[in-house]
């Protein structure tokens, strides 16, 4: 998908020889604070009585952060690093989720000391590391799921089965930790409103297991999923909202918990547009190369296997497109964004043109590298109502 942008074209030399300047230095995250919280607004009001924790890890950028505490958004954390931003931009850290499963132990010292109350495990391990760093701290168990229908599935590395869940948390109990309950999360960019109903089912019944052993879980966390306009369309939020609603009563009737969910892409995402310019194109085999300033090292390491795919924008004049390559500037061969499935750009696309990756609001610059190559970090400029440069 290709649009076409303003170009500026002006002289370089006294010989009448132009190039392509931008206006502003590329690459970088151009991000309109005042999407995300309007993200942020509707993701609420699609899952009334939900508490809506964004995920800092997808983007901690102070100003975005302390506009979503301001209008009552709390906030999932995974190190003590992110819990000292969330509590600057004025989060309770009390209110905190703390969802790494797997933990260093003076990071869990450090977050308790920092306030934070709730944490999340997926081992016996881990469960007993909690009562020993955390002592008498709340606890839940995350579930693992299959990821089926998200873009970038999470159930490799993290999660647990209920029979196991069940046992972690009578451990909790035993060890004097309070059982609050249950996390899971469906994969990044679900695609699926209702991927998330087998978990919710599997969540019941450990529930109800629990219940039966004398314990009280009353917090079940849905994880994040919620998907950012990339290419391929999605339905929209007040979906999710209805199919996760509809899940919960079938599934718990009136046992029903208090429930999070801890978005980062869905609210940050469209947000972000990451801007780039073309620094070559080549021709090898018959296939056109795009090598742009930004790649897999610069914020785009979600384009890995293809995985995330952006709509993208090009200042380049022409209305014929075809297909080509789209790879970073790096001299590392992984360094490719899109070569399988290649993408549609004009034909007339040149050194100096913008391409623009729309919806790059989330896991561009905290997975920007911090000099790979010599290329500087991918740096955030604020647009939107208040304008500005970090």
């Amino acid at each position: 998908m290709t649009s076409t942008l303003p170009i500026v074209r002006q002289p370089v030399d006294r010989r009448g020889s132009t190039e392509v300047t931008p206006t502003l230095a590329t690459p970088r995250l151009e991000l309109d604070v005042s999407v995300a919280v309007d993200r942020f607004v509707r993701l609420a009001a699609a899952l009334p009585g939900t508490g809506v924790h964004y995920a800092v890890k997808a983007n901690p950028h102070p100003r975005l952060l302390a506009e979503l505490a301001a209008v009552g958004c709390r906030f999932d954390v995974a190190s003590p690093a992110e819990v000292r931003a969330a509590v600057r931009a004025g989060a309770d850290p009390a209110s905190l989720v703390y969802s790494n499963p797997v933990k260093r132990r003076d990071h869990v010292a450090e977050a308790t000391a920092l306030g934070v109350r709730l944490f999340v495990v997926d081992s016996l391990p881990e469960t007993v590391k909690l009562a020993e760093a955390a002592p008498g701290c709340q606890v839940l168990s995350r579930l693992s799921t299959s990821g089926e229908g998200s873009d970038w599935p999470l159930s490799r590395k993290y999660g647990c089965s209920p029979e196991e869940a069940v046992r972690i948390l009578l451990t909790a109990d035993r060890l004097g930790l309070e059982v609050a309950g249950l996390s899971f999360h469906v994969g990044s960019q679900q695609r699926d409103p209702e991927a998330w109903a087998a978990p919710i089912v599997s969540a019941a019944r450990v529930f109800a297991l629990l219940r039966d052993n004398g314990l009280s879980p009353w917090l079940l966390d849905l994880g994040g999923g919620f998907p950012a306009s990339y290419d391929g369309g999605c339905p929209p939020v007040t979906a999710y909202g209805e199919a996760i609603d509809r899940r919960l009563d079938d599934a718990f009737g009136d046992h029903r918990p208090e429930t999070i969910v801890e978005p980062g892409r869905g609210i940050v995402g469209d947000a972000g547009t990451l801007v780039s310019t073309v620094i070559g194109v080549v021709h090898r085999g018959g296939v056109r190369w795009v090598f742009l300033d930004a790649g897999v090292f610069t914020g785009l390491v979600e384009t890995l296997d293809e995985a995330i795919r952006y709509r993208l924008q090009t200042t380049a004049r022409g209305a014929e497109t075809g297909p080509c390559v789209l790879a970073g500037p790096t001299c590392d061969s992984a360094d490719v964004l899109y070569e399988q499935q290649m993408v549609q750009l004009p034909l007339d696309l040149a050194e100096g043109d913008e391409v623009r990756l729309q919806s790059a609001g989330a896991y561009t610059t905290c997975y920007s590298s911090v000099g790979f190559n010599g290329f500087a970090p991918l740096p955030t400029r604020i647009t939107g109502p208040v304008a500005g440069v970090s």
